[in-house]
């Protein structure tokens, strides 16, 4: 794992290379801000672990610079502030975790493999797009081949759960509890009369259906072979 360690105090800076190197990783040390601030948006990095009071530009002014610049990295603040509003303002910074000095080594290294081991953050979808139907998250719009559909609600709810399993067969089941939050049946046909309307909406004047019904399983909104 690389990590990017922005700390400076110079001896515990070189006690954490050395008991990371020992267990396997390799770090850069920036003892001061500004050095620190252009390694973490010029350098690729699974962690980066941030003293709070820094000499030239302070921990906090770094995290809330590198996450304007979009970048991701998990970051651990280290400080020697310890009261909860410290921690809060370090975490709406953009922190994801925070280590108060003085600490073991041991808890440090299970929070920094803890910090490396979660999944990237998912890009936010503005729009999702099947063929030639679009629909337009942020505005709450569907078009297909740029003319207008007219959704009620739970049509749009519906349209996008298919969307986003675009290929992929959904059950009633599925989307009586993703669309109408039911965890029973409710022996109706309201599933079946949604799609109905919606696939009248969305496939009616073209000549290839999207929306299709797979017998004995569901619905698949699919592109045309």
């Amino acid at each position: 794992m690389k990590i990017l360690l922005v700390e400076d105090d110079k001896e515990a800076a070189a006690y954490l290379r050395r008991a990371l190197s020992e267990a396997g990783h390799t770090m850069d040390h920036a003892a001061n801000g500004r050095e620190g601030l252009m390694l973490a948006v010029g350098e690729p990095y699974e962690v980066i672990v941030l003293d709070r009071m820094l000499p030239q530009l302070d921990g906090l002014a770094i995290l809330r610079t590198i996450r304007s610049a979009g970048v991701k990295t998990p970051v651990l603040l280290l400080t020697a502030l310890g009261g909860i509003d410290d921690r809060v303002e370090g975490l709406e910074a953009g922190g994801d975790d925070y280590l108060v000095k003085p600490f073991a080594f041991a808890e440090f290294l299970a929070r920094v493999n803890a910090l490396a081991r979660r999944p990237p953050p998912q890009e936010m979808i503005s729009a999702l797009q099947v063929a030639d139907l679009r629909m337009d998250l942020l505005r709450r719009s569907v078009s297909r081949a740029g003319q207008r559909i007219d959704l009620q609600p739970r049509e749009f709810q519906l349209l996008e759960y298919l969307m986003r399993n675009a290929g992929r067969v959904v059950t009633r089941t599925m989307l009586l509890e993703s669309i109408w939050e039911f965890h029973f049946d409710p022996k109706t046909n309201i599933v079946e009369t949604h799609m109905s309307r919606l696939r009248g909406k969305v496939d009616r004047g073209h000549a290839q259906e999207l929306i299709h019904t797979v017998r004995g399983a569901g619905y698949c909104l699919r592109e045309p072979d």
